[in-house]
């Protein structure tokens, strides 16, 4: 294998730290993380950091002249699903014209780029998803979304590859966002009833196989598109269950809904999940059981021994 410099963008969430976690230490990679704050929230981490807003085109422009990547993995999105529908002006600009400007940086350097994506581009009707089912999204961030997968074969022929994944959860330090697992375990701990959807099925991602399937993308050089993701097709309801079962927390205080009791500005799908076979094949991608998951997670968590 060819020893990668590898430039992460957004490096300072959830997906980003577990990625600098995972390549940072490797003698194969030459790390420079990115974000837009002015410092890296992960500590020790074995790598180099910049401030990037990857939404200026001059200093995406900087970044490569500095530090010349030969890999890019654009980890920085704007995935609030209901804020994207609210101001689709920042969105469009975040997760899709962004990722133009890193594709034609790319495309003059060499590079090749990953761009992360979602399974929100599919419209749930029919799901799980293979990589070869037609994209058809329900809201504006899975039209972003989709247009920032589009913009990201300008990289050039065999340069460019997307990782698409789902409801990702974990943990990451210093994160200004909270994810699925960390809100239930919060309200739970605290004794508060949810309500918890029985008709959105989706297939949960653990951010540290996740980053582990990234990282076996750029090492095999993958090009094209591929899904990352749990091999377990649950509802959200079943998600939080199996959450309150492994943690010993009071499964009662679970409510089964559906998505009628709730007002949501944007439109979600309903049945997506992604069928991650490919990746197995291609990459050795291997995704742990939702349990196993959970257990390997637990000793980062303020809960009782698992």
């Amino acid at each position: 294998m060819l020893y990668h410099r590898v430039l992460i963008t957004g490096a300072n969430g959830l997906l980003g730290q577990a990625l600098v976690a995972r390549m940072s230490p490797l003698p194969d990679y030459d790390v420079l993380a990115t974000a837009r704050d002015e410092r890296l929230r992960l500590p020790g981490a074995s790598c180099g950091y910049a401030p990037l807003d990857i939404t200026d085109p001059d200093a995406v422009e900087a970044i490569f002249e500095n530090f010349a990547p030969s890999v890019v993995v654009n980890c920085a999105a704007m995935t609030q699903v209901d804020d994207c529908e609210h101001d689709r002006e920042r969105c469009r600009r975040v997760n899709a014209e962004a990722v133009e400007t890193l594709a034609d940086a790319c495309r003059h350097t060499g590079a090749r780029l990953v761009q992360l994506s979602t399974d929100f581009v599919f419209d749930g009707s029919e799901g799980p998803y293979d990589e070869d089912d037609r994209p058809a999204p329900v809201n504006y961030y899975g039209e972003a979304k989709l247009a920032g997968e589009n913009a990201a074969r300008r990289a050039g022929i065999d340069k460019w590859a997307v990782a698409r994944t789902v409801l990702v959860y974990g943990t990451a330090e210093g994160e200004a966002r909270s994810n699925i697992l960390l809100w239930l375990l919060d309200e739970l701990q605290a004794g508060q009833r949810v309500q918890i959807v029985t008709d959105q099925i989706r297939t949960p991602t653990y951010v540290v196989d996740l980053a582990a399937g990234i990282e076996k993308m750029v090492r095999h050089e993958a090009k094209g598109v591929y899904h990352l993701a749990g091999r377990e097709l649950l509802s959200v309801y079943e998600f939080a269950q199996t959450v309150a079962e492994v943690y010993g927390l009071d499964e009662t205080l679970i409510e089964p809904t559906d998505r009628t009791e709730f007002t949501q500005t944007a439109e979600r799908p309903l049945v997506t999940g992604l069928v991650t076979l490919k990746a197995e094949t291609e990459v050795s991608y291997r995704p742990r059981d939702l349990g196993d998951a959970l257990r390997h997670l637990a000793p980062r968590l303020p809960i009782a021994d698992v």
